[in-house]
């Protein structure tokens, strides 16, 4: 197995650091905070490491948080594959599960503090009337018309909101604060509004959702976090998250701190893209291997150790940046090289025909696992005098340089003998349906023969004992590194998939089970497949090529 990657420092491991020294803190309490509208991807993935990380390695905890605020965009299968997804990556969250709708209760009894204090009122504008008041970075808002509600009006509306008396859009609930404000989230914020639609955690007790940025901030100090983590983006949200706490009479006090997110190149990582790819059909759900989601890139057989390792690697700061897929794939190269063992695949078979091979004979031959770790034991591989190789490893006529299979050349076949081409066999419209060879038999795996050197070596299958199977040649999912703006969907990489039915594997491979990783010889690592693959009747994903095939794309 891998040795993951030690800890780098980074600034948020040193304010960690400092403040358990110096005493701020007894210990210090993360979490992360995901909002169940679709599948976690590989950002979510950095977050999850850094918070979950850094409790782990100082002693504290990390809590599992459902920011659940609207009810329209939540879904129950969200919510279950987030939490799949946590377990996957190596987390454990313990008994401290929880989520924002748990505090709606004392959420809503601090609206009306906020009320009470003159410092929140019901509003009637629209939501574009709002928006059109709230001017621009350059001109100051205007105040809404409802703005000057007494305190007894604002609440006596506030509660026939709650009691489901007006409809969605009716009114909303807003943060009396500045108008003027160079900070466009601090010109009086939407608090509440009303949505008359069932939630998946607390079913139809509620008509009325706090906004994200009212509800953050009050749950941080209701669990006692301590370190409240998010990307950049959330930046300018920091004067509103102090105000609340500010003006609240919360129990804790928590602080936020911002980090750049993740930008991948050849990838996108906005949950509403990801939506609509899959609500287009674009792809075969939010798992399918080509997402950048936490369950498409572990059904592709990424591991979570390289994922952990990838987000070690890239490490954590304040500026934004692209992060290369390369170094991605690396991570997921490196930590497969080290772990998978090695099998024969013929992905395009084209048969081969050993003529001075005894009829009917067949024998096995002892191939290593692994070349590198002798701790990981060998198979045996059946051999006869039919096999399979690839179509490619044979060429009539080849370029310079062409080290494989052609009329008259010797070959090596991996682990078991040497082979002479004598001829082809074609159908009848001139298409090279087998290749006919002769073998040395003084050259098979463990004679002194074997010694003997030859310049190509080449993979195969036994006829008789190939096990069939589909493979899936998977690739990036979009052909441009940065696939923005409203025409995104134009990058989409139209060769991301290919489906072979046909493919010819060694027996060893008929009872692997989902997840089970190998290295195809000379073809690239491969998983099988999670929800399809099963002993007997195998489905290999390919999780990344030997070597990075997009260099010079």
């Amino acid at each position: 197995m891998t040795t993951e990657s030690a800890p780098v420092s980074n600034f948020l491991r040193t304010i960690v650091q400092e403040d358990l020294k110096c005493g701020k803190h007894q210990t210090i309490v993360t979490r992360f905070p995901p909002e169940p509208n679709g599948y976690l991807h590989i950002g979510h993935a950095k977050s999850i490491c850094l918070n979950f990380g850094l409790a782990r390695e100082f002693g504290g905890r990390c809590h599992l948080r459902f920011d659940d605020t609207n009810p329209v965009k939540e879904e129950t299968e969200y919510i279950e594959s987030i939490k799949e997804s946590v377990r996957w990556l190596g987390f454990s969250w313990g008994a401290h599960l929880y989520y924002a709708s748990d505090y709606f209760e004392q959420l809503y009894l601090w609206a009306e503090h906020l009320i009470a204090q003159g410092k929140a009122y019901v509003d009637d504008l629209t939501a574009d009337e709002i928006r059109a008041h709230r001017g621009t970075l350059t001109e100051p808002g205007t105040e809404s018309p409802y703005r000057g509600r007494s305190v007894e009006e604002n609440l006596d509306l506030f509660r026939r909101m709650r009691a489901g008396e007006f409809a969605d859009g009716a009114k909303v609930l807003r943060a009396r604060i500045d108008m003027a404000s160079p900070n466009m989230n601090l010109r009086d914020p939407v608090l509440y509004r009303i949505i008359h639609a069932p939630h998946p955690h607390v079913g139809d007790a509620w008509c009325i959702y706090p906004m994200y940025d009212y509800a953050h901030g009050q749950s941080d100090a209701i669990e006692g976090i301590t370190h409240s983590i998010c990307t950049l983006e959330f930046e300018d949200h920091k004067p509103l998250y102090e105000w609340f706490l500010d003006n609240l009479p919360v129990p804790n006090r928590p602080r936020q701190y911002e980090f750049a997110r993740l930008n991948l190149t050849y990838a996108i990582m906005s949950k509403r893209k990801l939506l609509q790819l899959v609500k287009d059909g674009d792809v075969t759900g939010w798992d399918d291997p080509r997402m950048p989601t936490i369950m498409g890139i572990r059904r592709r057989g990424y591991t979570p150790e390289a994922i952990r390792n990838f987000c070690e690697t890239i490490g954590v700061g304040r500026s934004d940046s692209w992060i290369e897929m390369s170094i991605l794939e690396d991570s997921v190269r490196q930590d497969l090289n080290e772990r998978a063992p090695r099998a024969m695949a013929v992905l395009r078979p084209l048969k081969l025909v050993i003529e001075n091979y005894p009829d009917g004979q067949a024998e096995e031959f002892s191939i290593a696992n692994h070349p590198q770790k002798p701790e990981l034991g060998s198979r045996a591989v059946p051999f006869c005098g039919e096999l399979f190789i690839e179509r490619d490893d044979f060429m009539e006529e080849p370029p310079k340089g062409f080290h494989r299979l052609v009329p008259g050349q010797e070959v090596r076949l991996r682990g078991a003998c040497i082979v002479k081409c004598t001829g082809v066999e074609k159908d009848s419209e001139g298409n090279v349906v087998a290749v006919r060879c002769t073998y040395d038999p003084e050259t098979r795996s463990g004679l002194p023969g074997a010694e003997r050197k030859v310049k190509g070596v080449v993979h195969w299958v036994s006829a008789r004992h190939a096990v069939r199977a589909e493979v899936r040649l998977y690739d990036r999912l979009f052909t441009e590194p940065n696939p923005a703006g409203d025409d995104w969907k134009l990058f989409l990489n139209q060769a991301s998939v290919e489906v072979l039915s046909d493919c010819k594997l060694e027996p060893s491979l008929a009872q692997a089970n989902s997840e089970d990783r190998f290295q195809f010889e000379r073809q690239g690592y491969f998983c099988a497949d999670l929800k399809e693959s099963r002993p007997g009747a195998p489905v290999f994903n390919r999780t990344v090529t030997l070597r990075d095939s997009w260099i010079k794309k």
